[in-house]
């Protein structure tokens, strides 16, 4: 699903990326840890085409993303890749339902087939009963769902999530935790998870430690 072959990126001087190689399969959980500082956060930048490298390629689904135009890209990232943070960057205005819809509204997808998929998404979250709620009514678990319900409308080929859990409570965290491993077991999800937690790093399918700008082991 993934292959990057000898990405390397420099701010200024600073070399935050020297060399990095890496597969991910189809269908496969990867969680990418290491201490701050260590190029976690660019890499998933990189994957997720937010930034280009300064050397090498990447490529996802077989497409070379990074040959790509400016418009093309953004269309690419639009329908191929989705996004979760650690802060949900929900849309205040809008309801939970409405948050979910936009990515696929601004991907000029019908509105019936955008609105029928974001039910099925929500429900699939257990959030059926809270489509019609503003992200201020929500807890944070339930945002971070929403936003993961977000990230999934378009059917993404990846799913790339940064710190998910960095900031709720332990037993909500252990909820966001399951939940990416059902998206794997039930819609064949490939995630690719950046974070500190040892023990969602342990559930992964394979983890990935980075350090100094290099994969290590």
């Amino acid at each position: 699903m993934i292959h990057i072959e000898n990405i390397c990126k420099r701010f200024g001087t600073l070399e935050v990326l020297r060399g990095i190689s890496l597969d991910v399969a189809d269908g496969e959980v990867v969680a990418i840890v290491g201490a701050s500082g260590a190029g976690k956060t660019t890499l998933l930048q990189i994957i997720g085409t937010l930034s280009r490298p300064d050397e090498g390629s990447v490529l996802i689904s077989k497409r070379n993303v990074f040959a790509l135009d400016d418009c093309a890209l953004s269309r690419f990232r639009n329908e191929q890749i989705g996004f979760v943070f650690q802060f949900h960057h929900l849309l205040p205005e809008f309801t939970a339902f409405e948050n979910v819809c936009i990515p696929g509204l601004i991907g000029r997808r019908p509105r019936a087939e955008v609105e029928s998929r974001a039910r099925e998404l929500l429900d699939l979250m257990g959030l059926s009963a809270r489509c019609d709620h503003k992200p201020g009514q929500l807890s944070g678990g339930e945002q971070q769902r929403v936003a993961i319900a977000r990230a999934l409308i378009n059917s993404p080929a990846v799913l790339l999530a940064d710190e998910p859990s960095g900031n709720l409570d332990t037993r909500t965290r252990d909820e966001i935790h399951r939940l990416f491993f059902e998206l794997r077991d039930k819609l064949g999800q490939t995630v690719v998870i950046v974070t500190h937690d040892e023990h969602l790093a342990a559930m992964s399918d394979r983890k990935i430690t980075m350090s100094d700008g290099r994969i290590i082991f």
